[in-house]
């Protein structure tokens, strides 16, 4: 990717004089990782983020939408174009649906509609980050997915220059995955439908998955969320080397035919594992932690160790969880 021309650069700061020149990126991401962009815009609205998309395209300029900073890892080198963070954080809660930014946090949004009495986004509460990215990614944790609620989304078409209404199933969600990930669509707001419940009940259950994410997942740490997705098998045949290493697979991952990633890593003995300062996590194998001036090299690296051992030794192919930008 090459580096803006002072033109671009300064026609853009012309229509958008509250944009940033040369803007870190690492501070805003929970890896704490990554160079500057070359032009950096803070959108307080969809106005805001299409205006400054469309001014983008005019001039040749790449963009890039940026949500919470988790599930992502940023280049040493930043962004050699224009990052869009979108502020717009506003929901409703009702009485069986919730109206959410794609800015909004998705902790947040989850708190609220327990609050309400509202079940089905229980998990959501541990997934940090904005109900754009998790949408994005299709975010899911212990039996829950974005799939299961998402009603419909509201995205901006910079190809057609036009806003659209996804209902579900044209958002295609699949595992971690959606139509968002192969088409450039904005993300700019969605309509989830919960079941409403006894609050006590569904605060109960917030508070269970909460303890879980505690006594699992690394606290404190600067991390990314989860680097590999789990690996979905479709027969038997594809656990062939892992069965022959003696050790029993658990039944629940064999039941729903997904072997977890952390799972895989912990059977190899990597935890503790480093390049430089990225370490894979003591408490879950599927986390790298940043444990102090860790490069986006030393991730990259790690996680391209982590997936050769674990294609050689146990004949599995990890595929990355978290998005590459800058690279």
């Amino acid at each position: 990717m090459r580096s803006l021309s002072d033109q671009q650069i300064k026609t853009f700061l012309t229509i958008f004089p509250k944009a940033k020149r040369d803007e870190p990126l690492a501070p805003y991401t929970y890896l704490k990782i990554g160079g500057p962009a070359q032009l950096y815009f803070e959108a307080k609205g969809a106005d805001d983020l299409v205006g400054a998309i469309e001014s983008a395209k005019a001039q040749n300029i790449p963009w890039y939408v940026f949500g919470g900073g988790s599930n992502v890892l940023v280049s040493d080198d930043g962004f050699r174009g224009l990052v869009i963070r979108y502020l717009d954080s506003t929901f409703t809660v009702r009485e069986r649906t919730v109206s959410a930014a794609a800015g909004a946090s998705t902790v947040t949004v989850a708190k609220a509609a327990a609050e309400a009495g509202l079940t089905g986004f229980e998990w959501g509460t541990t997934v940090p980050g904005t109900i754009g990215g998790a949408i994005y990614g299709n975010a899911g944790c212990f039996g829950g997915e974005m799939k299961d609620i998402v009603v419909t989304v509201d995205a901006y078409d910079p190809e057609a220059a036009k806003y659209v209404a996804l209902p579900k199933l044209q958002c295609k969600f699949a595992y971690r995955d959606s139509l968002f990930k192969h088409k450039p669509l904005v993300i700019l707001k969605t309509l989830l439908a919960l079941t409403p419940s006894d609050k006590e009940r569904v605060q109960a259950k917030v508070a269970e998955l909460q303890e879980k994410r505690r006594q699992t997942q690394p606290q404190g740490e600067l991390s990314a969320g989860c680097m590999f997705k789990n690996f979905e098998f479709k027969s038997e045949a594809d656990l062939d080397i892992l069965k022959r290493q003696g050790d029993s697979i658990p039944e629940e991952m064999l039941k729903r035919k997904s072997i977890s990633a952390g799972w895989l890593v912990d059977k190899l003995g990597l935890k503790g594992m480093r390049v430089g300062a990225a370490k894979v996590s003591e408490v879950h194998g599927n986390f790298i932690v940043n444990s102090g001036g860790a490069r986006a090299q030393d991730i990259l690296q790690l996680t391209s160790l982590i997936k050769m051992k674990v294609r050689d030794e146990l004949g599995i192919m990890l595929e990355d969880e978290v998005q590459l930008v800058g690279f």
